[in-house]
């Protein structure tokens, strides 16, 4: 069932077209995770469907009595009531039947007391009532609010606080639980995940899989796509397009995609470019008739049917890496305390070795950053220390671009790090973005995006064999969290990253260290892995970094075991997917071949005049199409 539909869909700011004529569709079980470049347009979108704001073109229908819950990227205002009493507001109709409860009790055991006649009418009521309360959840709202408030990152002396004492993301995460409890038809999420931790992000996921009605969320959170969406729209350039499946499927659906448009576009210059160049020769000839003719057709169809030229994102290109080698250690750590006035936690000892990516994982406030501090000497061990291997040099983006200026320009932040000729540093800022008279803006006025572009471009001049990496992938779109991803990939020296993007840590990671209430503990492998290893210490009841070493070793190894039967499986599961996807390629390139020959012949066929043949092949290249989008959507599904 349709809960909403859009056709024709148009916003335009005074002489600013944001984007028209956008179709899209919402069906009830769609989980809908809504990508795209920043300033695309797509809290626009949001807003619109939302009702908060009015399109300047297009129609918007929507099931009758559809319920909508909008959480926008901005905090919402502050209120005076506490946060427990603004999560009650939700249960507000129950909360009356509660009180009518109460006074049918009072007016039972007057009737008991009494005598009364219609005691026995005033106890069928009550259980009716009762009943009633019951199905609403009047015996359970209480446990709700604080699963949901708890899920969401706020412990239980936070229920008293006022909302007007909460900061900005603490408000954003209060509407979030607000609309959790309320649980709208339609639940429409602007970067649901940017105010909450690990593990409230993984709380949420849970709670979205198992969401009856739709869901639209804005995310640039690649893990959260891949485990929630089922569906992807993809906004860019003024346009929707829309794909099955979740994240992974949808980059493979999408160069596809796009490579058939560019094979299309080729191809038809080519016929353009062949077209003309008979033109040309013939026009003054004695085939002066025919030329005039394809003349006539070329313009009309470069005007009502040719292909635009597929657009590409810009995407910065980033050059990571280091001529420096270090030694083969480049970090170990031994009884280590990291805190201020206290402990925050202890850390196992632990090494990092050459070529090594440290994912370090935990709960927002647990130490992370302050153990990036201790390792750059800007705050002392309370206890142990820290030793560097040889030759290490030590690069170091801060989180939120803390390292900037913000009263400086964008070309003076990078003649800080090196002093280059002025032409060479402004083609070198070109590369992240930043082109003509953008290269004079003071860090202050720029995104947290181009902030984040220009604290990249800093790190890259330095040269450091030794990156430690606080939050990299915040405020980058998609694109070029994937380039950052790619580069980390093959930097050749080491990396040590704070990050709550489990896709990065996932697709890069050797280790990941875990901050865990008042320890920090290493496990080997990726994110996927860490998990697996976490997974077996909670089976097993394994103790922490001060119990017995042997049984973290014997989980370990059985960790490794396990990666390497996992290996295994997915090697066979993936030779026998690519023996399938072979098949299907051969029959895409068929149908694709086959495509082009009807085509070709649709074309002769339209110049001759020939109407039957031109409703025949029509019919089959329709026919012929749609197999094709089939099988490509099988292909991708498998790949």
């Amino acid at each position: 069932m349709s809960l909403l539909v859009a056709t024709g869909l148009a916003k335009a700011f005074g002489a600013l077209d944001v984007f028209s004529g956008l179709d899209l569709r919402i069906e009830a079980g769609d989980r809908i995770g809504f990508v795209g470049a920043n300033g695309a347009g797509k809290t626009t979108v949001l807003r619109i469907i939302a009702e908060t704001e009015t399109p300047t073109g297009g129609d918007v229908s929507r099931k009758r009595g559809l319920t909508v819950g909008y959480l926008p990227q901005d905090p919402p205002p502050a209120r005076e009531q506490t946060l427990h009493a603004a999560m009650l507001e939700v249960f507000a109709p129950v909360l009356e039947q509660g009180a009518a409860l109460r006074e049918m009790e009072h007016r039972l055991a007057d009737a008991a007391a009494n005598g009364s006649d219609n005691y026995e009418a005033l106890l069928e009521d009550y259980g009716h009532a009762q009943t009633a309360f019951e199905i609403a959840g009047g015996y359970d709202y209480e446990t709700r609010i604080r699963q949901v408030l708890g899920g969401l990152g706020f412990n239980e002396d936070e229920h008293g606080k006022p909302l007007a004492h909460l900061s900005g993301g603490e408000r954003t995460r209060a509407a979030l639980a607000e609309l959790l409890l309320r649980e709208p038809d339609l639940l429409l999420l602007d970067e649901p995940t940017n105010h909450l931790d690990l593990e409230a992000v993984e709380w949420l996921e849970e709670v979205l899989l198992r969401w009856k009605g739709g869901l639209v969320v804005v995310a640039h959170d690649r893990y959260f796509l891949d485990k929630v969406a089922n569906r992807i729209w993809d906004m860019n350039f003024g346009r929707l397009e829309a794909y099955r499946g979740n994240y992974s499927a949808f980059r493979m659906q999408k160069e596809m995609r796009l490579d058939r448009q560019r094979q299309e576009w080729e191809s038809q210059q080519e016929f353009v470019a062949k077209t003309e160049e008979f033109i040309r020769r013939n026009l003054a000839g004695q085939r002066t008739k025919e030329a005039q003719g394809r003349r006539t057709r070329l313009e009309r169809f470069l005007r009502d049917e040719a292909v635009d030229r597929p657009q590409d994102q810009q995407q910065i290109r980033l050059g990571l890496t280091t001529q420096i080698r270090s030694g083969d250690l480049v970090l170990a750590t031994k009884d280590l305390a990291v805190g201020y006035d206290r402990p925050l936690f202890y850390a196992e000892d632990t090494e990092i070795r050459r070529g090594d990516r440290v994912a370090l994982i935990g709960p927002n406030g647990a130490g992370k950053t302050t153990l990036l501090k201790t390792i750059l000497d800007q705050i002392p061990p309370l206890k142990g220390r820290i030793r560097f291997g040889a030759s290490v040099e030590v690069g170091y983006l801060a989180q939120a671009q803390a390292g900037l200026d913000p009263d400086e320009t964008v070309l003076d932040a990078i003649l800080d790090v090196r002093n280059l000729p002025l032409t060479q540093a402004r083609s070198f800022l070109g590369q992240f973005l930043f082109r003509g008279e953008d290269v004079f803006r003071t860090i202050g006025t720029l995104s947290g995006g181009q902030r984040s572009r220009v604290a990249l471009a800093r790190l890259t001049l330095q040269g450091a064999n030794f990156l430690l990496l606080d939050e990299p992938t915040n405020h980058l779109d998609l694109d070029t969290q994937e380039i950052l991803e790619q580069v980390l990939k093959q930097f050749p020296g080491t990396v040590l990253l704070v990050t709550h993007d489990r896709w990065l840590a996932q697709s890069i990671a050797t280790q990941v260290w875990r901050v865990d209430g008042d320890e920090m503990r290493a496990y080997k492998g990726n994110y996927e892995e860490y998990l697996k290893l976490r997974g077996l210490e909670a089976e097993g009841g394994l103790p922490g970094s001060n119990g017995d070493d042997g049984a973290r070793e014997r989980a370990q190894m059985e960790a490794d075991r396990e990666r390497a039967r996992e290996e295994r499986r997915q090697r066979k599961a993936a030779e026998k997917r690519a023996e399938q996807a072979a098949a299907m390629e051969a029959r895409i390139h068929e149908l694709e071949a086959r495509l082009g020959q009807l085509s070709n012949q649709l074309e002769a066929a339209s110049v001759a005049g020939d109407v039957a043949k031109v409703h025949r092949l029509g019919v089959e290249y329709q026919q012929t199409d749609a197999e094709l989008h089939r099988v490509m959507s099988e292909w991708a599904e498998l790949a």
